[in-house]
């Protein structure tokens, strides 16, 4: 029997808290974008993804595990910071829209440099774009015309957004995702925890 083939990524999963903030940012932003423009992204499914697999053979999933794993070692918990917004790839041309995210700290980019160096030798390149922290609070819909880019662009350029919100990351998660008509699902497969949560 074939291997089923999952769509997979690792990430670190937000509180509920926060999910909370994000929803107040997007439903300001959807008061102001043009009707239908963005396809806005779940509160419950917004994640800091780390790396992205895509399709993955469900047989591998304990050797990812177990490299996650291996990933979180020596990485304490620490704070991710979500504030600011921008648009990928500018202002001028939005395709996605984001809230920011950094930490105090070096923890963050050392625990995502971990996750594509122990992932790399499964047979998933390491990323040649730099690591980009962000939150997808929305996609910009493929039927927006110039006007309504224009519009979500200088939306998002003047929006004002200090902190959203701050959380304490402990775990990694490896999750599924299935897409659905009514959106993704997503389903962790394994939760690795960072080094002193282990104690």
């Amino acid at each position: 029997m074939p291997d089923p083939i999952l769509r997979t990524f690792i990430a670190i999963e937000l509180d509920e808290p926060l999910r909370v903030a994000l929803a107040t940012v997007q439903n300001r932003f959807k008061r102001q974008a043009p009707p239908g423009s963005v396809r806005w992204v779940a509160p419950e499914g917004i994640h800091l993804t780390l790396k992205f697999l895509g399709d993955t053979p469900a047989g591998r999933a304990a050797e990812i595990a177990a490299a996650l794993a291996r990933a979180c070692e020596g990485v304490p918990p620490f704070e991710l910071i979500v504030e600011g917004r921008g648009c990928f790839p500018n202002t001028r041309r939005p395709r996605v829209i984001w809230a920011a995210v950094r930490s105090n700290g070096p923890w963050l980019a050392k625990l995502q440099a971990a996750v594509e160096r122990y992932i790399a030798p499964l047979g998933w390149p390491t990323e040649e774009r730099s690591f980009s922290p962000h939150l997808t609070l929305g996609r910009v819909a493929r039927g927006a015309g110039p006007a309504a880019e224009a519009a979500l662009g200088q939306m998002v350029e003047r929006a004002v957004v200090e902190q959203i919100g701050v959380q304490r990351v402990t775990a990694v998660s490896f999750i599924k995702s299935d897409l659905r008509p009514a959106g993704a699902v997503y389903t962790t497969l394994v939760s690795a925890p960072l080094e002193d949560e282990m104690a």
